[in-house]
């Protein structure tokens, strides 16, 4: 990730930051620690930037929204509360609001792509079909409605409780399990029974 800002290399790395959680790096950072902010940065940028690329589809935006993010909270890290919510959580909303950010930016919706994720080891055959598999599941979630599909991702992708999901999308539980339902339904209407045996997979991780 570029730095266009500023905090991102201005600093090396102390090592021993790295043990240090987040609310305690969050804390440095909010009065100026730039190697905080580094590793706070290594630490959560391929979770943040996987969920991106699901929302927005698009890998070139999905970078941009995770930087643009990490901007957002240097400048603001001051505002965290620990109390409220984790670090996590917290930052799941600057994300999100990124993203549907550049998603009002542009006025016509693109296909979404699979996430590349690193291969850890299935062989070519296995591969293929988790990649067709997940190709299945993008193409069925991009006919979603918004707001669903957010649910769908934040719960099963991002493993989210329903609590953290609803504050993150400013809905209270009943709305956001009534988005998880439809959202179910529809994806079990355009996978059919695969996309059943799917969410029963998921339900059960």
């Amino acid at each position: 990730m570029q730095d266009k800002k500023g905090p991102y290399t201005s600093a090396h790395t102390d090592l021993g930051l790295n043990a240090e959680p987040d609310h305690k790096l969050v804390a440095r950072i909010a009065k100026g620690d730039r190697a905080a902010f580094a590793v706070m940065v290594d630490r959560h940028t391929n979770r943040y930037l996987a969920l991106a690329h699901r929302v927005l589809g698009r890998r070139d935006e999905a970078e941009d929204a995770v930087q643009e993010a990490f901007v957002k909270f240097w400048k603001n890290a001051h505002r965290y509360e620990r109390g409220k919510a984790r670090f996590t959580t917290w930052f799941y909303r600057i994300v999100v609001n990124q993203c549907l950010d550049k998603k009002r930016q542009r006025r016509l919706l693109t296909l979404p792509e699979y996430y590349d994720a690193v291969d850890e080891g299935p062989g070519p055959d296995e591969a293929y079909r988790e990649k067709q598999l997940a190709e299945y599941v993008n193409d069925a979630l991009k006919q979603l409605p918004e707001r669903q599909r957010l649910a769908i991702i934040l719960c099963y992708h991002e493993g989210l409780t329903n609590k953290e999901a609803a504050d993150l999308l400013e809905v209270n539980i009943k709305a956001l399990e009534s988005l998880l339902t439809r959202g179910r339904r529809g994806l079990e209407t355009s996978l059919g029974e695969m996309g059943k045996t799917l969410l029963d997979m998921m339900d059960q991780s």
